[in-house]
């Protein structure tokens, strides 16, 4: 058990000062929001303080006329959809929201480890909908960028670099957030495949059809996958009933639309997490996706992912992540997120060295090395020992 002090900084200030008392006594800081991806990443160096942004939960501004607004890292992600439905509008990430009563997302913890569901097919992830972040520096600074400039890092996307960092940068207090409006119902288009290949081709095929779907999503499970097209806004059933017909058309079977829809995304969402099985996040072509796909099968595993993207969620036994990493098309990357903490010391998180590229760990070292060159913030959590 961890017997690191736990500060809930209040201010951004007190954020700001206790990450800096840290790095003067060169203790090591876990950050974290409501504690609901703690599992992610490398299990890093035993900290001896741990940053929670739990009462930074402010939605600061959300102004409707503008579709933006600006969210202190602590504040749900559910409370900010709710807060924005009620005005019609949504920020556009769909991550699974809890997981066996453990606790809401953070919309600071969602930007963090560059966490997204469906919805990214159309709207992009984390870091495609922050367009200003304010963030704590190891030093105790306070640097903002993107909107309302205060004090900015020159040359750099805090943005961009803080997505996906898993904390090793630094503390995300606040971003700004690029809104959409919300749709009150949607319709999706579903059919079966046996054949890999041939639900590759279909994909393919449905992410060039001018239908702009919300959604575009693959499942596989035991043999048999599916291929589903979530349509909202005006004439969503028409243009449904139209990549039915692209669906038919690519040899998919038992097509079909459905109305209401929300219990197909439910699961799909859920197939995105894990309490005894491991979760593999895989990044390849989307034309790899049938190769993508036998690589499951031959782990016993189960699939769920974004079909135009090549964004695979893989459930499967800890002890075949091995396997299933040696038959992924080459170029694939492949990290592991969920997975019982027993079984996590042998599992490598991140791929082996022999994956990695060089020259972008070498990036990664050194932006570190910029950003927190006392080595504080979430030391040894991300790829490489970061």
């Amino acid at each position: 058990m961890s017997t690191a002090t736990i500060h809930r900084p209040q201010t951004f200030a007190e954020a700001a000062h206790a990450l800096a008392v840290a790095t003067a006594a060169g203790q090591r800081v876990r950050i974290a929001g409501a504690g609901t991806k703690l599992g992610w990443g490398s299990p890093g160096d035993e900290p001896d303080c741990e940053l929670r942004t739990g009462g930074l939960d402010r939605i600061v501004e959300h102004n409707a006329g503008d579709m933006t607004a600006t969210l202190q890292a602590g504040v749900p992600l559910s409370l900010a959809q709710r807060t924005f439905a009620a005005a019609g509008q949504m920020l556009a990430l769909d991550p699974p929201l809890m997981l066996d009563g453990a606790g809401e997302p953070t919309i600071g913890g969602v930007v963090a480890t560059g966490d997204s569901g469906p919805l990214r097919h159309r709207y992009g992830a984390p870091r495609d909908l922050v367009v200003g972040i304010t963030v704590a520096l190891s030093d105790g600074t306070i640097a903002r960028a993107g909107g309302k400039v205060i004090k900015n890092v020159a040359g750099y996307d805090l943005a961009k670099l803080f997505a996906g960092s898993f904390g090793t940068l630094g503390l995300i207090l606040s971003v700004n957030v690029r809104l959409h409006p919300l749709h009150e119902s949607s319709v999706t288009a579903l059919a079966a495949a046996r054949d890999p290949a041939g639900l590759t081709r279909a994909a393919v095929q449905l992410a060039a059809a001018p239908l702009e779907f919300e959604a575009l999503d693959v499942a596989w499970r035991a043999g048999r996958g599916g291929l589903l097209a979530r349509c909202a806004g005006p004439e969503a059933a028409r243009r449904a009933r139209r990549a039915a017909r692209l669906m038919a058309e690519a040899g998919l079977t038992d097509v079909d639309v459905a109305d209401p829809d929300g219990q197909l995304w439910e699961r799909q969402r859920a197939g995105q997490r894990s309490l005894e099985r491991a979760i593999v996040r895989i990044a390849a072509a989307p034309t790899g996706l049938g190769e993508v796909i036998a690589a499951t099968e031959a782990a016993g595993a189960t699939l769920v992912g974004r079909a135009a993207l090549g964004c695979s969620y893989v459930e499967v036994d800890p002890a075949e992540v091995a396997n299933l990493r040696r038959r992924l098309p080459p170029g694939s990357m492949a990290i592991v997120l969920d997975a019982p903490a027993a079984l996590r010391a042998g599992i490598d998180v991140w791929g082996t060295e022999s994956e990695r590229d060089a020259a972008a760990l070498d990036l990664m070292r050194r932006i570190k090395a910029r950003f927190d060159p006392a080595g504080t913030c979430n030391p040894g959590r991300f790829v490489a020992g970061i």
